[in-house]
Parts: structure tokens; sequence; C-alpha cells
């Protein structure tokens, strides 16, 4: 069995030492990079730390190497995923759902003063990465652990950090994509009439894990009525013929995140489902053409929204047609019409392109790619070759 891709501990090594240059550039003494179940990525791409029922911060000092602090009930499972060998404890971010209070008599426990007292060494300006997602009395001990601590919102230095892929990476988008496909080839074999929209999403989701997804981080499903749901769940609802089937499902793979969403109809398709599953699928092959090194983001954008108001089907257009992929199943880039940025080497990006709210049915395409400088490279090939051959 031929070896599947991961970031390696090199690569680790040179997104530390980018970041350390980016403190520099700030004008910070340390960054401390948040992270807990519900969002993992920022964490994850410092560390490879992945939590299940705690919270974790990996503290970056300007020089030096990293240390992860995270809960004694995961400390195994952190020193197996995380790529730093200081692994320390702390009281304040154990996962605590319960009022009684749970002790550790094994556990060896650091102090939020310490860890920031060796991250900062005499400095008191903390980049904080996931200040918008850490609880607020997490927030105010660690201002109070340092005396006249400044703490500064740092979420963009990830954020420019990741908006390039690099070869590694690709390839775990790749391989997400790949399982993904698997996946959504056995959801879409099972959601025809008579199976509840719960079996279609689970031979969907087993088939990707069997495969060897990590996780899968949602399933959106909904048949018939249920499509204008724009975002929802499979529920017991039996699939009957001519139900439009609306399926998203995000696989992740070494962290990165792949998804896949497909139009169709179980049984037979009417005259109208036909000609607004068509007009989505020409969206989507007339994006290809924009999906490329240099191409301003804004004019792909109105190039799909052109599709839309040529099969006057503007109004139900709710949001902009593609995003960025990674370590989040949307991140940036994120543009609109009015965006005025070019599309770079090494971005890799998900199609959204959708309809919601029209009688027909509602529905969207989501496939993922590289953009290189001779045009997108698929990520995830059966959606490609799906909305090529059209109805």
């Amino acid at each position: 069995m031929a070896a599947r891709p991961k970031i390696s501990r090199d690569e680790f090594l040179k997104r530390i030492s980018r970041i350390q240059d980016a403190l520099e550039k700030h004008n910070l003494d340390g960054l401390m990079v948040y992270g807990d179940e519900y969002r993992k990525e920022s964490l994850r791409y410092v560390s490879n730390f992945w939590p299940i029922f705690e919270r974790a911060a990996c503290f970056i000092p300007k020089s030096g190497k990293p240390i992860l602090a995270s809960a004694p009930e995961g400390e195994n499972y952190v020193r197996e995923m995380c790529v730093w060998e200081d692994v320390r404890n702390v009281r304040e971010f154990a996962c605590v759902t319960v009022p009684e209070e749970i002790d550790y008599p094994l556990a060896e426990f650091s102090s939020l003063k310490d860890i920031l007292g060796e991250t900062l060494g005499v400095g008191k300006r903390l980049g904080l990465v996931g200040l918008w997602d850490i609880p607020a009395p997490i927030l105010e001990r660690i201002e109070r652990a340092v005396d006249g601590l400044k703490i500064v919102e740092s979420d963009g230095i990830l954020h420019d950090l990741r908006l390039i892929k690099t070869e590694a990476e690709i390839a775990c988008l790749r391989e997400a994509g790949r399982l993904a496909c698997i996946g959504y080839e056995k959801l879409m074999g099972a959601a025809v009439p008579g199976n509840t929209e719960l079996m279609a999403a689970g031979a969907g989701e087993g088939a990707a894990r069997m495969a060897g997804a990590e996780g899968i981080i949602f399933m959106v499903f909904g048949s018939g009525s249920r499509t204008a749901t724009i975002i929802g769940r499979a529920t017991e609802k039996v699939i009957e013929d001519g139900d439009m089937i609306m399926a998203a499902m995000a696989v992740q793979y070494q962290g990165y995140v792949s998804t896949v969403e497909f139009p169709f109809v179980a049984g037979k398709a009417s005259d109208e489902q036909k000609r607004f599953l068509n007009a989505l699928f020409e969206a989507a092959n007339v994006q290809l053409e924009y999906l490329r090194d240099g191409v301003i983001s804004g004019e792909m954008v109105q190039a799909v929204k052109a599709v839309f108001k040529k099969h006057t089907l503007e109004q139900y257009d709710v949001y902009p047609p593609m995003h960025g992929i990674g370590l989040a199943e949307a991140e940036s880039p994120y543009p609109d019409e009015h965006s005025d940025y070019p599309l770079r080497t090494g971005m890799c990006v998900n199609s959204d392109i959708s309809l919601f709210g029209h009688p027909a049915g509602s529905n969207r395409i989501e496939e993922g790619f590289v953009i290189t400088p001779n045009g997108p490279e698929s990520l995830t090939p059966l959606i490609r070759r799906l909305c090529e051959k059209g109805i």
C-alpha cells in the first residue's frame, strides 16, 4: 500500500519560523494559538493537535520551541499527536460540562503565569489567535496572569500564512477529496425512492470512513421541500420519486477538509428540474475558466452571476459562489463580485454555486480545486465528471 500524504515535522518547523518572523514584524513578544473541539484549525496548523473534549493552546515565543498546553485527561493523546515535545497541563483547559469539580490526582499542572512568562520573557505583548473562540473566563485568567499584559488579536497572521498551500497541504486536500468522492458515490447510490435521508447519509459517511477519512466534519442533507433549508441535517424523511436531493459531505484527512456536493433528483426529474440543474452545471463550467493564477476574483463571481441572470434565476442566488479550503471547510479567499484581489497559484478553493428557493427545488454544487498558472486542477474528480456530464 502506497504511503499516504502527511505534513512533516520539518514543515511544522518552517511554519513556526515564519510565525516568529511575523511576531517581529508586528511587535509581538509571543503568540498564543487557541483551539478546541469546534475551532481546531489554527491549533492544528501550529501543532498538529486536534482536541476532542478538552481545550488547548500552543504558545509560541519569538525564538525557541513552542509549548502545547492542554488538559490531563487527554495528555497521552496530546503527546501522540502533537509534533512538539513540551506538553503541559493547565487546569483552565479541562473541559467541564458538569457543576462538580473534577480532581486529577495523578496529573502535574503548570500555571498560565509560568507558561506566559516562558513565552513572553520580559515582554508584555501577546498575540492571540482565536480571540472570538476562547471562553471569556479563560481569557480573563490569561489577562490577570501577567501584570500589564497587552493582548493583541492576531488571527490575521495565520490567515496570511494559510492562504497559499504547500505541496504537502495540496496532497492532503487531494486525498481528502478522493475519500469524499468515494463516500459521495455511495451516498448517491443510496439516495433513492424508499430509503430515508439518514440511510443515504449514513452510506456516504460510512464509505468515506472505511476508505480512510479521519472524520466527517458535517453532512448537510435535504430532500424534496427540505432542500430549501440551505443547510440542514438528514432526517427520517423517506425519499420520494422526483425529490430533489441536496447533500453536502465534508471529509477530513490529516486535518484538511474537502467538501463535495452534486445536485440530483431521486427517480425521474421533471423538465423544470432539468432546466434548473442545467443552469447550475453551466455556471460551474463557466467558473472553471476563471480559476487560474492572476484572474481577479471578483470577475469570477460576476461571471457566475451572469449565468444566473441569463436564466432569470438571480433572485435565488443567495451568496458568493466560491470559498477557500484547507484546515477549515471554508476559509480565505472568499470573494464577492466587488473583490479586486487576484487568485494565486497554490490557493485551494471550493466552488459553492447555489440557488435556493426556486419552485423546482434548491441546490448547490461544491467541488474542490487547486489554482495553477494553467487553470484549475480538480481535487474532487467525481464531481467534476458529473458536472461535465450534466443531465
